[in-house]
Parts: structure tokens; sequence; C-alpha cells
């Protein structure tokens, strides 16, 4: 981490160490007409005093969204905060976390790890839903995971808001698709239910403070992806305020300014904290596909 090369090659994908540098990241975006999801970094918490750090440090991020009012919600993932220690342990911060945004009204994203976590991340997620009520949370759902048409289905009688993306993580034959062009026809499938989810629950628009996003989040920095979402959407005489485009920080400006020129709300996943070396390692090393991608960009506007 002491490095300078090291940091120069990942600060072009991560804000910096401290909240403050993401804050300052996000007012950036937005005077672009960006919006951005904030994610501290940090995975798999090895105590529950660390999962109560984790929380409590997520909390923070929501005052300091109100006190600069920037347009920004929040990610997590449930490791950070002790589902590797136990549901108890992780339903208890998790809980705290979205009284804080719902105080705040603000929104939490729910994000998807590697495949032995799917059944719980989503069980948490539904939990959280149905057992508190809790409307201002989300979830993540990857294309290239056989299941994840079921799980769209099932989410659907929730109005679940679902980012949807391809996969990062390093996954076996028997459970996600090897091939990239089956991924890719399995994405375009999966945007089109989350656009028909979308109509049946009245086609909800982001809301006008970019805190909380529609239902379909769509993920990518394929361009091909989404000429075909938009055409899908179009057709159905979709509103463009009614879905929403996600990248990662650092990653096709140009795709993101020309969205926003279009009329799609765009957001951009902001990730900070002192954990950016494993996290930045950990994405190179989960998959050979992931090294093209970050070196691919790194030289690209």
């Amino acid at each position: 981490m002491n490095w300078k090369f090291a940091w120069k090659a990942a600060s072009r994908f991560i804000a910096g160490e401290k909240l403050e540098d993401a804050i300052r990241v996000v007012r950036d975006l937005n005077s672009k007409g960006i919006n951005a999801t904030l994610d501290h970094l940090g995975e798999h918490t090895h105590t529950p005093d660390e999962s109560i750090r984790a929380t409590e440090d997520i909390i923070k991020i929501f005052d300091e969204i109100e006190k600069h009012d920037v347009a920004a919600n929040v990610s997590i993932k449930l490791t950070q905060i002790g589902l590797a220690l136990g549901d108890e342990i992780c339903e208890k911060n998790l809980v705290r976390i979205l009284t804080k945004a719902q105080v705040t009204q603000n929104f939490v994203r729910i994000d998807m790890e590697d495949s032995s976590y799917v059944d719980r991340t989503l069980l948490m997620y539904e939990k959280m839903r149905q057992k508190y009520l809790f409307g201002n949370t989300g979830v993540v759902i990857q294309s290239y995971l056989y299941r994840s048409e079921k799980d769209i289905l099932r989410l659907g009688s929730l109005q679940s808001r679902i980012r949807l993306c391809k996969g990062a993580y390093k996954e076996p034959p028997e459970i996600a698709y090897p091939q990239k062009k089956d991924v890719d026809i399995a994405y375009d499938r999966l945007g089109d239910l989350l656009i028909d989810a979308s109509i049946k629950a009245g086609m909800p628009e982001i809301s006008h403070n970019g805190k909380i996003p529609p239902i379909p989040a769509i993920a990518s920095h394929d361009p091909n992806r989404l000429v075909q979402i938009k055409e899908l959407a179009d057709k159905r005489n979709y509103s463009r305020r009614a879905i929403e485009f996600q990248m990662l920080y650092g990653i096709r400006r140009d795709l993101q300014e020309q969205n926003v020129q279009e009329g799609y709300p765009v957001r951009i996943y902001v990730p900070y904290g002192t954990q950016w070396y494993p996290y930045y390692v950990r994405r190179l090393a989960e998959r050979p596909a992931n090294i093209w991608f970050f070196i691919s960009n790194f030289f690209r506007k």
C-alpha cells in the first residue's frame, strides 16, 4: 500500500481513503448530472466488534450525505457487517443501517458476493422487506448465474429494486455460464424481466433528489448491453427516468456522459477506504477477465 505505483494504478478506480475524499468525488459527479452510490471498502470481518465498527462507519455516510447535500445512496456487502459470523449478527447490524437510511430518507443497495453467499444474502434482503418492512433497500443479481431468472421472478413480488450486473467472481460451470456470449444473452433477458416487473409496479421513477433508484439498475460498461436494454425499453414506451445505468468510478466516462445526455439517470459506484489495496488486488485475482478490464480502462477516457 506504500508503493506509489500501486496507488497510482488503483486511484483511477478508488475515490480515496477517507469519506471526505469520496464526498468530494460525489460532488464533482453531481455537477455533471450524475448520481452516486458510496461503498466503504471492506469485506469478511473476523469478529463481532469488527462488524460493529464497520456498521458504524457505514452509518456515518448518511450523515455526511445530508451534511453536504449530495445526490448519493449507499452500497454494502453483508460479509462486511458480519454475515460470515452468523445471521443474527448481520441482521442486527443491517437493521441499524437501514433504520439510519430510513431516518435520512436514503437507500441501501445490498451488494452480491460469490455464490456461497447468494442464498443467505437474498434471504436477509427478503427478511428486511417482509419482517421489518424496510422499503428503502435493494439487492444485486448476477446474470452469469443460471439461477438468476428464478431469483428475479421471486423478488418481483416485493417490487424489488435490483441492480443487474454480469458478475465478477470466478464460478464453476455447474452454476454459471462459462462463455461471455451466454452471459450477455442472459443479461438481456433478465433486463427485460426487470423492465416488465417495473411496468407491473407502475413504472416508479428515480426520486427527485437522486437517492432512491428505480426498479431496474443496469450495471454494465458494455455498450452492446446498454443498446439492447434501451431498445427493449423503447419498444414498451418505457420512461427513461424509470431505469438507471450504473458504472464503476473511473470507467467509461464517455458512456456515463452519453447516457446523461440521452436523458437517463446515471449512478456511479464510488468505493473508498483504507481497504483499497485488498479490494483492487482481489478484483484482479478473482478472474483473468478482470485484469484486462481494469488495464484496458486505465488508458481509456
